[in-house]
């Protein structure tokens, strides 16, 4: 937990940081970044007499990003904060949550020369959500609220990267997961992983739910970003987690792709796939009994996104 405060406290440095560009003293060579990024997407369907009928709807993305970045000749520290909240309102239906994403990650490198793109590096990273989550139609049982999951990596390895801003691999031999559960119905019923609740015949509960669940692992991530054309990049995002503990080989998967397209200084399109699997989560599906849902095994999660808005470097 100190280390989640440091990291939120690190991020607020970042955002009272003075200086947007580079900064870069006369007396030393070490140089700071500080870079900020707000988009907001906005997509809108409206009918009127329309013959082949339809819903009217809305939807809002907001994505907030911001990093404060460390250079020097060896050593190379890099913080970055991530919001992303997008809202759907559709005819006859309340708003429906459609992104919701919270995410801290701070990595620092080493390396022992100026010749070598080889970095001794340890790595911070934090994500979790801002609201709750539904299965929509609903609304009465939440599947997920803030902290319930919260996910902390924390690790060492070693990080390649001739230019660590276009392409990073990163391998760490040794870091811990650490799933959070703070909600107290979701911890029993055993929730992302975690132990749930023990409870008599009778249906009395004996021992509460687990709130922390630790595993020890190897992670692997790769990050890429490339000009594809002269208004079309790509940023491709991979992370790979096995525990030594549970199921050695059973590999959680985030892969993220984005084609971002850009019309001009502001006005930009984005197409983007996320993949995930986690054998800890699993899918409720609805019974017989209204109202009521089993939990049946982990399955591949696909998001897709395509929006067109404004982006706004502050």
């Amino acid at each position: 937990m100190r280390l989640a405060f440091f990291t939120i406290a690190l991020v607020c440095f970042q955002l009272t940081y003075a200086q947007t560009d580079a900064v870069q003293t006369e007396e030393s060579d070490y140089t700071w970044f500080q870079t900020n990024k707000m988009g907001i997407d906005i997509s809108e369907v409206t009918f009127v007499n329309w013959n082949a009928g339809g819903s009217n709807s809305i939807s809002a993305l907001l994505n907030v990003v911001t990093a404060l970045k460390y250079e020097d000749s060896y050593f190379k520290w890099k913080n970055s904060a991530l919001l992303r909240y997008g809202i759907n309102k559709q005819e006859g239906q309340k708003i429906r949550k459609t992104e919701d994403q919270l995410e801290l990650i701070s990595t620092l490198g080493f390396r022992q020369d100026t010749l070598t793109n080889w970095y001794f590096s340890g790595r911070f990273n934090f994500k979790t959500q801002l609201t709750d989550g539904f299965n929509y139609p609903d609304r009465t049982n939440e599947i997920s609220k803030f902290m319930a999951p919260g996910y902390l990596f924390f690790g060492g390895g070693a990080e390649y990267g001739k230019n660590l801003e276009k392409f990073s691999l990163y391998f760490s031999p040794l870091t811990v997961k650490a799933t959070f559960v703070l909600d107290e119905d979701l911890s029993n019923s055993g929730s992302f992983g975690v132990e749930p609740a023990v409870f008599d015949e009778n249906g009395v509960l004996i021992e509460q739910g687990e709130r922390v669940r630790t595993e020890m692992g190897i992670l692997l991530t790769n990050a890429l970003e490339v000009d594809i054309y002269e208004n079309i990049s790509m940023k491709n995002q991979l992370s790979l987690y096995t525990d030594y503990l549970n199921n050695l080989g059973n590999t959680d998967i985030d892969w993220e792709i984005v084609f971002n397209f850009t019309v001009n200084e502001y006005v930009k399109a984005t197409l983007g796939s996320h993949v995930r699997y986690d054998d800890d989560i699993k899918i409720l599906e609805p019974t017989e009994v209204e109202g009521e849902f089993a939990e049946s095994g982990a399955r591949v999660q696909w998001k897709q996104l395509l929006g067109v808005g404004v982006v706004i470097d502050f």
